[in-house]
């Protein structure tokens, strides 16, 4: 009995031997070749990609445009009800990407950092009713193709007919914007001594809110762009544009053209020239008719 006991008990032993032995070289079986091979593919392609990427500004084989914008300054740029950016100015953008083959990167930027954005090559160009009067030697400028000038808006009902009217008042003004320039240029006596007046001058991130500001009637008046005064005026009833008896009520003008960064002429030149071919063609121009209920067609300088 114990004998028998024994061999059934020996002959188990075998058999799980055996069977580890043989599970043992089932998993030994896959070498690591596949593995290898694997690697090998997966450096290959991360290097090809790398090379792809290098080679989207090297040589003249750009593939993108990635375009810098104040997502909410509208007619230029801005989001619509569908929740895409769209505008004259990114408009403008993608037919020219269209006729150089680029893809078009829409890329909405704070406004205050926008130069950190370009030097550090986040973007290409800055084209967003961007103000070149003042900034001349800070950029590598196209032409210029809007002429805009910068206005305050006031609810109809204020009281405030002219500049002379704000003394006292509270002003707002996005942050680094061309009004705010304009308000602070110590070449105009003039535009020194009516800041100085306001009883206050606060700064927004972005239009939309100063505008908000306004209806709630946490300011007076709001300085900002003819463009985008025209546009908000539209969306909405009983607020107007500060001119007097003609221009003089206006707070400055100006001319938008397309900012690249200081030197990069060979970007500037191939946009600059797709630009006026377009102009030369009639797309500029019935691009521009899109936004004519916000008076661009009557504001731009080229396909005229």
């Amino acid at each position: 009995m114990k004998k028998a006991l024994a061999l059934a008990v020996a002959g188990m032993m075998v058999f799980g031997l055996t069977a580890c032995g043989g599970d043992t070289k089932k998993e030994a079986e896959p070498t690591a070749a596949p593995e290898e091979t694997t690697a090998a593919e997966t450096q290959e392609a991360e290097d090809t990609e790398s090379t792809d990427e290098a080679a989207d500004t090297a040589d003249g084989e750009r593939t993108t445009l990635t375009v810098g914008f104040d997502a909410e300054f509208p007619p230029y740029g801005y989001m619509d009800e569908d929740g895409e950016y769209v505008g004259f100015d990114l408009d403008l953008a993608a037919e020219v990407c269209k006729r150089q083959g680029w893809e078009l990167v829409k890329q909405p930027i704070n406004w205050d950092t926008k130069d950190m954005e370009l030097s550090s090559g986040s973007i290409d160009c800055i084209w967003n009713g961007f103000t070149m009067n003042g900034r001349e030697d800070e950029y590598t400028w196209s032409v210029p193709y809007v002429d805009n000038s910068q206005v305050f808006v006031v609810a109809e009902d204020s009281g405030i007919s002219a500049k002379a009217d704000l003394a006292g008042k509270t002003v707002g003004v996005q942050a680094d914007s061309s009004a705010l320039a304009a308000l602070e240029d110590e070449e105009s006596q003039e535009n020194l001594d009516l800041a100085a007046s306001f009883a206050a001058l606060n700064q927004f991130a972005d239009y939309n809110t100063a505008f908000m500001e306004l209806e709630a009637g946490s300011i007076d008046a709001l300085a900002m762009d003819i463009g985008v005064a025209n546009y908000q005026i539209s969306q909405r009833e009983g607020y107007t544009i500060l001119t007097g008896d003609n221009d003089q009520e206006y707070l400055a003008t100006e001319q938008y053209a397309i900012g690249f960064l200081k030197g990069n002429d060979e970007l500037k030149d191939l946009v600059e020239s797709t630009l006026m071919q377009m102009v030369d063609d009639g797309t500029f121009m019935e691009i521009a008719e899109k936004y004519a209920d916000y008076g661009l067609t009557d504001a731009v300088c080229l396909g005229k």
